[in-house]
């Protein structure tokens, strides 16, 4: 999120009119992703009996990070158009992560309620919500603040100097405040979904020493493996798209031809990583179809 504010500052077409549109492709690219992640999932479970869960098409408007990213496009596209600068739209932000923080679990009674209001506060859990505007817009709005700097930095490796104590001291805030519930519970979940402005702030601290680490790591790198890191970024949306068709898909079939299969440490990476090369190979393929097509064209 932080790095998509970035590649706003950098973009050649950061106009608003840019942005916006940009937004309604992204918003509409979460909701394809949501028939993969979630309704061909409950469909199929559904057909194979392995699922009791009832087939509804409110998931489709669940907001996951591509939901999120289209609607902060959007915003961000509103605010621009009435020039709003980049330091007036982190005060925002910063306003946003605070109510955001106070504002966690509304239950409106009425599950369209909660899936309306998902995309900007915290609603029910999981049934609506993972990324809602309040909470998050303050990473691609300091992204963007942080990139205008950025942009105008020659020497980047002075830049990131003080790399290690930005990354060092955010770890140890980190660790100190790990809740002592248990992964999965709805304390961990809300600062793994909700997160809160305090929590958000030394995340950002904590981006400016991962950075700094990423820059040192790329001087040592082959350029050859630098590119093939940069080319995996430019497709990081496709992949992103085509795990979540693989994995609910794979992991259903796994789970109706292996009845009682326990999944272990080894076994869930062997499948990580294969369900990662597909979803790369996927991507680019796509990538490659699209660019035919308009060579054609």
């Amino acid at each position: 999120m932080f790095c998509m504010g970035i590649g706003i500052t950098y973009s050649r077409h950061n106009q608003y009119k840019h942005l916006i549109k940009r937004g309604v492709q992204l918003l509409l690219l979460g909701y394809f992703v949501n028939i993969g992640a979630q309704i061909i999932p409950n469909v199929l479970g559904y057909m194979l009996n392995t699922s009791t869960a009832p087939i509804t098409l409110l998931p489709l408007f669940k907001v996951d990070v591509l939901v999120f990213a289209g609607v902060a496009f959007i915003l961000i596209g509103i605010l621009k158009r009435f020039n709003i600068s980049n330091e007036k739209m982190l005060i925002l932000a910063i306003v946003f992560s605070i109510i955001g923080s106070f504002v966690c679990f509304v239950d409106f009674n009425n599950i369209f309620l909660n899936y309306f209001f998902g995309y900007f506060i915290g609603t029910t859990l999981h049934q609506a919500t993972a990324f809602p505007l309040f909470n998050w817009f303050i990473f691609p709005v300091a992204g963007m603040v942080y990139g205008s700097y950025f942009i105008r930095v020659k020497d980047k490796s002075q830049f990131f100097k003080l790399w290690p104590v930005f990354l060092i001291l955010p770890l140890i805030f980190i660790l100190c405040t790990l809740s002592p519930s248990p992964a999965g519970t709805v304390a961990d979940s809300a600062r793994a979904y909700f997160i809160n402005t305090p929590d958000a702030i030394v995340s950002i601290i904590l981006i400016h020493g991962l950075l700094g680490f990423y820059w040192k790591i790329s001087e040592l790198l082959p350029d050859m493996v630098n590119k093939g890191f940069a080319m995996l970024s430019r497709h990081v949306t496709g992949i992103y798209v085509a795990q979540w068709y693989f994995i609910p898909l794979f992991m259903t079939l796994f789970v109706y031809f292996n009845k009682g299969f326990v999944f272990t440490n080894l076994s869930i990476t062997i499948i990580s990583i294969f369900i990662l090369v597909i979803s790369i190979l996927a991507a680019l393929l796509y990538s490659k179809f699209k660019q035919t097509k308009k060579k054609i064209s």
